[in-house]
């Protein structure tokens, strides 16, 4: 039986721990229709999650042809080009590709970053309110900060963010077939800027990830240019959406629950900890990609059939009570933690160290500038984009105003020691 649920509503967004509840009673695997994908299997359970995404060679990113499962047979050429990146790849051309920018990664050393994403945070957190009150915190905090950070990583103009807060609003405003071919002019014209910023790196070198990923080419990196435009791609892309998503999800229900708030505020020294819970109660990206079924199996009791489609729910796995006490409650101090927020097996996501440091820094440079920040707009009237598969906030009106009677500035006590050191 095929479970009908509609992934881009409002309420499914709104209160997802209802909604993936009722779907975890049908099946810990269940077959439902999703949004430009098609029909499909969906894990509703963390021990089936973990089961499609640790056995590779089961469930598969590609059809035996090459074809990628999460592509359509309309989709023009240059969509698929950017598509054949690591994350849509099996082994071995997974780990050929993944070696590559790991290798890029380890010389860039992301954790001696995070002195200058604080910088960042700090800079854009003063001018938040440039521009008049209320603002808008998802377009002037929660999507600069990662798009400043991966643009520096990657070493590109800092005069281009414009176009990338373009691209970036693009993307996210996927929703159906149509809107699909709309946003295919931004997704051209973003490939054809990436390939001119590589091409740029080969004849002129440069500071960033790209012109070490220019220099791996040289020593011999087996990659092609496609594979290198599409690489560049996905790392703008998937460097700055998702933690756009997870910095602005933590901020508003830091926003419509004060006591959490207080608690953070009274030791920055938490807000690791605090990340990894809005990293599980969050959960910015809902779904893997779609993944194909290579033999008959089992998963968690339920049978599915060579040639299926399945895509695993991560949200779900994160709102699983058999691994989580009380998932559906906001625990800043859940200890242990195992969301599974990055993936799991072998697409293990690369950034997920510089996604938490983003995270931690926009936190603490927030609301230690402003500790009486406030939602401008009741809680009921916040909105998500229909973006299925990604949980993303439309819009977060704030104001510097306080909560309640509250008059003084707090400053909290500042947390100078690396974030990283406590994960």
């Amino acid at each position: 039986m095929t479970v009908r649920l509609d992934f881009t509503s409002e309420a499914f967004f709104r209160d997802p721990p209802k909604a993936i509840a009722k779907l975890r009673m049908s099946a810990p695997v269940v077959a439902t229709r999703f949004p430009i994908v098609g029909n499909v299997w969906i894990t509703t359970t963390h021990d089936a999650t973990a089961q499609v995404l640790k056995d590779g060679a089961t469930f598969t990113l590609r059809k035996e042809d090459g074809d990628i499962a999460g592509l359509r047979w309309w989709m023009p050429r240059f969509v698929r080009t950017i598509a054949n990146n690591m994350l849509t790849m099996d082994e071995p051309d997974h780990t050929r590709l993944r070696s590559i920018v790991d290798e890029a990664f380890r010389r860039r050393a992301i954790v001696a970053m995070e002195p200058r994403i604080r910088a960042i945070a700090d800079g854009l957190a003063d001018e938040l309110f440039a521009q008049g009150s209320p603002a808008d915190l998802v377009q002037r905090y929660a999507r600069i900060l990662p798009l400043a950070v991966i643009s520096e990583l990657l070493g590109l103009p800092l005069a281009d963010r414009p176009k990338f807060i373009a691209w970036a609003n693009a993307m996210t405003s996927l929703t159906d077939v149509v809107s699909f071919f709309r946003l295919l002019f931004a997704v051209r014209k973003m490939r054809a800027y990436l390939d001119q910023q590589l091409q740029i790196a080969r004849v002129q070198g440069g500071e960033g990830l790209i012109a070490e990923l220019v220099q791996v080419e040289r020593e011999g990196g087996q990659i092609t240019p496609d594979e290198m435009v599409s690489m560049v791609f996905l790392l703008l892309g998937a460097g700055s959406e998702t933690t756009t998503h997870l910095i602005s999800g933590s901020i508003y229900e830091l926003l419509r629950n004060p006591e959490r708030r207080d608690w953070l505020e009274q030791d920055w020294s938490r807000v690791g900890l605090a990340v990894e819970e809005f990293l599980r109660f969050v959960s910015p990206v809902q779904f893997s990609k779609p993944r194909y079924v290579r033999r008959d199996v089992e998963v968690e009791g339920v049978r599915l059939k060579k040639g299926d489609r399945v895509m695993v729910m991560l949200a779900a796995a994160n709102m699983d009570p058999a691994v989580h006490d009380r998932p559906e409650t906001l625990d800043l101090e859940r200890k242990p933690n195992r969301h599974i927020s990055f993936g799991t097996g072998i697409h293990f996501c690369l950034g997920h160290q510089l996604a938490r440091i983003e995270a931690a820094c926009a936190l603490e440079a927030l609301f230690m500038r402003w500790p009486k920040l406030s939602l401008a707009v009741d809680a009921a009237e916040i909105r998500w984009r229909r973006r299925p598969g990604l949980r993303a906030i439309a819009k977060l009106p704030v104001t510097a105003e306080g909560r309640g009677t509250e008059t003084t500035a707090r400053s909290g006590t500042r947390h100078d020691r690396s974030l990283t050191a406590a994960n």
